[in-house]
């Protein structure tokens, strides 16, 4: 089979691989039919992610149909469709049981980062039954493909975390494709203003085009101020930090008010100021976490029942033989306009 191959920083390719196959009785073989490129992906190849190793599969985001599975497998049978969620869960361990799935002993954020992941024409999913959703009849894969990743980690780390409550103001940082699915989820709680910010207008006019109530480009080193003169010097209620550079958490430490919220979506390579200083009487709580994927269910209905238009995201299209240019694409979204990319194995 074909499979997209991290070969160190900097360096990925096309290469043969032999196909998987089922290695405990809990495992499944997915056949992808669909799959897409994710931020963290790009964060692999810059050296971000020292536990992917080169010779790994990337990927963790797709949907597809079963192959084979363990004989423990008891949820699924070859020929079903299935949502991969990037998260594998055992959903015994005291992390799963806590729902921490992001945690889980034996599982995790594994795939395309410690095993082979879904940006080939077949992957392994360990504990098949607790980390595969089964596809409703009719539904759209490339929609649900939106609820593999970016979906849930914008609404679990960035506006769960972030406390986003009816009437609060949010401001979110970084207009990318999580940046944008916190925008798209934040909506279900009725925040009375969400503030983009980015450096790209077009990603900005997107942002306004999905819902928010302003955006601010952060260009010329102005944002801060921008933001509190949209809230009346006040500041906002939740900061939610979506790109995962030094700058922008700072960003966030400027414009949290007091009694606030930071909530870190983005993946940091390298270390980022905390301003005590400043900060230490603000009564502000500073959260960290990696998706658990807890709200797929729960996401998959606001999918299908139209409250919320995941499809939207998606801008360009991709057989999984052009995988590298999805990636060249994916990777200059300013030139390209470039949001969520599917590959189509």
């Amino acid at each position: 089979m074909q499979a997209l191959v991290y070969h160190g920083p900097g360096q990925k390719k096309l290469d043969d691989r032999d196909k998987p196959v089922v290695n405990s009785p809990t495992d499944a073989v997915v056949r992808i039919t669909k799959t897409t490129i994710c931020g963290t992906d790009l964060h692999i190849l810059k050296g971000d992610v020292p536990t992917c190793k080169p010779g790994t599969t990337l990927g963790h985001e797709g949907v597809g149909v079963i192959d084979s599975i363990g004989a423990g497998v008891v949820t699924f049978k070859p020929g079903d469709r299935v949502l991969i969620s990037c998260i594998s869960a055992c959903g015994r361990c005291d992390y799963c049981r806590k729902g921490m799935y992001s945690h889980c002993t034996t599982g995790g954020w594994i795939l395309g980062n410690t095993i082979d992941g879904t940006q080939a024409e077949f992957v392994r999913i360990p504990h098949a039954d607790t980390s595969l959703y089964p596809i409703p009849d009719g539904e759209d894969e490339e929609a649900l493909v939106m609820l593999s990743d970016i979906l849930p980690t914008g609404f679990e780390c960035g506006v769960l975390n972030g406390k986003v409550q009816p009437g609060s103001t949010v401001a979110i940082v970084g207009s990318g494709p999580i940046g944008l699915a916190a925008l798209l989820t934040a909506q279900l709680y009725s925040p009375s203003e969400i503030i983009m910010i980015d450096l790209d207008e077009n990603r900005l006019a997107v942002g306004k085009k999905f819902g928010a109530t302003a955006t601010v480009n952060s260009t010329d080193g102005t944002a801060a101020q921008q933001v509190m003169a949209l809230t009346g010097g006040r500041g906002v209620d939740t900061a939610i930090e979506a790109v995962g550079i030094p700058a922008t958490f700072t960003l966030c430490e400027d414009i949290v008010t007091a009694g606030g919220t930071i909530a870190n979506v983005g993946v940091h390579g390298v270390k980022a100021d905390l301003h005590l200083e400043r900060l230490w009487s603000h009564n502000i709580t500073i959260t960290t976490r990696l998706v658990d994927t807890v709200s797929m269910p729960m996401l998959l209905k606001t999918v299908q029942s139209q409250r919320i238009d995941a499809k939207q995201l998606i801008t360009h299209h991709f057989k999984l033989s052009e995988i590298l240019q999805a990636y060249d694409t994916f990777g200059r979204a300013a030139d390209t306009k470039a949001l969520k990319v599917i590959i189509e194995a």
